[in-house]
């Protein structure tokens, strides 16, 4: 959601800066005409130990007086002045003419003009923010109970849409088969759908200026990573504990007071029992491992970010992704189980945020998880429906 008062503040910074620009403009014209007047004196001087003749050299003189006198007329007449203040106020009203469209607009049209339709960029802020970040409540209404009952029966539905996908049986892979690498790059695949990213590769976009400062400020933005150490700790936190350890303490505490410190807020312990409760509406039928896509799946999507960044070499991408392949594969079971424990830690995740817009976004998922499965592949999909899940019984054991 944009911030109208910090576009606005952002707003009279840039007036800030082109009045300054312009202030600096003139300070710069006032020096070269200054230095103009001193290098007109030393000229007339120079002219007169040539010359030897004292007439000639205060004709010279005055005459180069006169045309600095000119010169600092241009730039400092009332004319000049004028129409700098005109320029000024034009800045200052193409500003405000600026900040008005812009609010006009609303977030949505805002986010269409800034990114443009084909970046995916809404759909990666709903994917992608900060997986400790607490957005709080939502403006329009608060996340109850109540609707948190009903977000619960549209997880259900999705879940029991996703089960029906059709799907090709599991197939064994050697331990040294190439479709290895292929499988830990589609863990990315429904990340990389919503950002309309590649899947041929480990680069998710072509290495071009725009692309790259886009990548790398979602990442920043919506992650809080800021370079190597940060997303390889990230990586790690998410296949060591993630949500599937968060989900796992929500189950194990008969209440939510056991989840609650001292220091908390009251927004943080709001989050908490609205984690509690969904863990404890879904225990009997989700055990916490069912969490694993969503904590494997962000992984591989950081580690191909992290690639395409430079933050990690391919060599290191391929590794992780090694891993976090072998650790699907051991946990899950299918492309539908993979994509329905993605719901599902993507349920909790708008939860703990308390963010009403869940039930989109669990739309969003299932809509690119059926693209993976059942896509044409001429319109770049149904990625996953060509690369079979790997069999649980072959894994680390083919030679």
């Amino acid at each position: 959601m944009f911030d109208i008062d910090e576009l606005m503040k952002r707003a009279q910074a840039a007036s800030d800066a082109a009045s300054q620009q312009l202030q600096e403009s003139m300070e710069k014209s006032r020096k070269i005409a200054e230095q103009a007047q001193k290098d007109a004196e030393k000229a007339a001087e120079d002219a007169a130990k040539r010359q030897n003749d004292e007439g000639q050299a205060a004709e010279l003189d005055a005459a180069n007086q006169q045309r600095q006198v000119e010169i600092l007329g241009q730039m400092f007449s009332p004319e000049a002045m004028a129409q700098m203040a005109v320029n000024q106020e034009l800045i200052q009203q193409a500003v405000d003419e600026k900040v008005a469209a812009a609010a006009a607009l609303g977030a949505e049209g805002m986010m269409g003009q800034l990114f443009g339709e084909d970046m995916g960029v809404i759909a990666a802020a709903l994917e992608t923010l900060a997986m400790e970040e607490e957005d709080g409540e939502d403006e329009e209404r608060e996340l109850d109970q109540a609707m948190e009952r009903e977000l619960y029966q549209v997880l259900e539905e999705k879940l029991a849409q996703l089960d029906a996908l059709p799907e090709p049986e599991p197939a064994p892979y050697a331990k040294d088969d190439p479709r290895w690498g292929r499988f830990g790059i589609l863990l990315s695949g429904i990340i990389s759908t919503l950002n309309d990213h590649e899947l041929d590769g480990m680069d998710v976009e072509e290495h071009i200026p725009v692309m790259e400062q886009q990548i790398v400020s979602l990442v920043r933005r919506s992650w809080g990573i800021n370079g190597r150490g940060e997303l390889l700790d990230t990586i790690r936190y998410l296949t060591r504990e993630g949500y599937t350890l968060r989900y796992a303490l929500y189950c194990e505490a008969d209440s939510p007071e056991e989840l609650l410190e001292e220091d908390m807020d009251e927004e943080d312990r709001a989050s908490v029992c609205r984690g509690w409760r969904f863990a404890r509406y879904f225990k009997g039928r989700f055990l916490p491992d069912f969490l694993l896509g969503w904590d494997v799946g962000r992984a591989a999507m950081l580690a191909r970010w992290g690639c395409y960044l430079g933050w990690i070499t391919e060599g290191e991408a391929v590794g992780v992704l090694w891993e976090l392949s072998q650790k699907a594969a051991r946990g899950l079971h299918s492309w539908r189980e993979f994509a329905e424990s993605y719901l599902f830690g993507g349920l909790m995740w708008k939860l703990l945020c308390g963010d009403s817009a869940a039930e989109s976004y669990l739309g969003f998922l299932a809509d690119a998880a059926v693209d993976l499965l059942t896509g044409d592949p001429d319109e770049n999909e149904g990625q996953w429906r060509e690369c079979p899940w790997p069999a649980a019984r072959k894994i680390g054991f083919q030679p």
